[in-house]
């Protein structure tokens, strides 16, 4: 386990050997004796908390749950640092879900979640306990990372797959580090601005400006935590200037470049997900560009 220090806080941070079984799906695990009040930075995931030690991060200022236990977070929360998290004796796997892979693995649409904090309890029922006990008695971080991706390779399917048109639009957003225009995913899969907006809507739970914005400030967020000046962070990434970047940080963490540049939530990243790089779109068969028979129209 490697050591990230934040303050005199000290970080046990450990990554999986091997990727998930399951496409979309990245975890990483973290031991913390005493979580200092950090600032939650919004993320373009779906993430799920598996509490097993004595203690548990409480987030403040989330909507929904916040205290204890483990919980699921739907794509963004934490804008404007509206969301604190701290706590005490903390052991955890986190699992970041692709938007496109969480309706399947948890068995509700990431826009069921509403912007909320949920109770894994809520989703899952016994099974959230089970894993609880059984990432506790795990004799190492390893054998922890298995026990989660089998409960996850064994939920896969438990909710309905996104459309093909959605999970291309996602994924050409997500390689295009937010780049991609709407109006132009829309006309490759065949589809109506509408329509795409409300299927991406209804199926990964924010529309698609949003998931570009948001898969965009995360990329300028994390190389200003790399060090790069903010005004090159603004030219690379697609903004039009350093202003309109400040004022995107500023909207998703409450802080400025400089601020953000220090977030422990942002710099441990390199170490509890080492090499995570935006997926390549899948290819858009010809018939999924149509669209099946009956789904014409917005």
């Amino acid at each position: 386990m490697r050591t990230f220090m934040h303050g005199p806080a000290a970080w046990g941070v450990e990554s999986p050997r091997r990727p998930s079984r399951v496409a979309g799906v990245t975890m990483a695990g973290f031991r913390v004796r005493d979580l200092d009040t950090l600032r939650m930075v919004p993320h373009p995931a779906v993430t799920v908390v598996l509490n097993f030690g004595d203690g548990s991060p409480v987030l403040d200022g989330a909507p929904g749950h916040g205290r204890g236990g483990s919980i699921v977070a739907g794509p963004g929360l934490g804008a404007a640092g509206a969301v604190r998290v701290r706590g005490e004796n903390v052991a955890c796997v986190q699992v970041r879900l692709s938007p496109v892979a969480a309706g399947a693995v948890l068995g509700v649409s990431p826009a069921e979640l509403d912007g909320a904090v949920v109770p894994l309890d809520d989703l899952w029922g016994a099974e959230a306990s089970r894993i609880r006990e059984r990432l506790g008695e795990a004799a190492s971080w390893q054998e922890r990372f298995a026990l989660t991706d089998e409960l996850l390779a064994r939920r896969d399917g438990a909710g309905p797959p996104v459309d093909p048109e959605v999970a291309w639009a996602w994924h050409r957003i997500a390689a295009g580090r937010g780049r991609a225009r709407v109006d132009g995913l829309a006309a490759e899969v065949g589809w109506s601005r509408k329509r795409l907006w409300s299927r991406f809507r209804s199926q990964l739970g924010l529309p698609p400006k949003q998931a570009a914005k948001l898969v965009r400030f995360d990329h300028a967020a994390h190389r200003l935590v790399a060090g790069e000046s903010p005004a090159q962070v603004a030219a690379d990434a697609g903004y039009v200037d350093q202003s309109h970047l400040h004022r995107d940080v500023l909207a998703y963490t409450g802080a400025t470049p400089a601020t953000v540049a220090g977030e422990a939530f942002l710099a441990v990243d390199d170490l509890a997900w080492p090499g995570h790089a935006a997926p390549r779109p899948p290819a858009l068969t010809r018939a999924a560009r149509r669209g099946p028979p009956g789904r014409a129209g917005p």
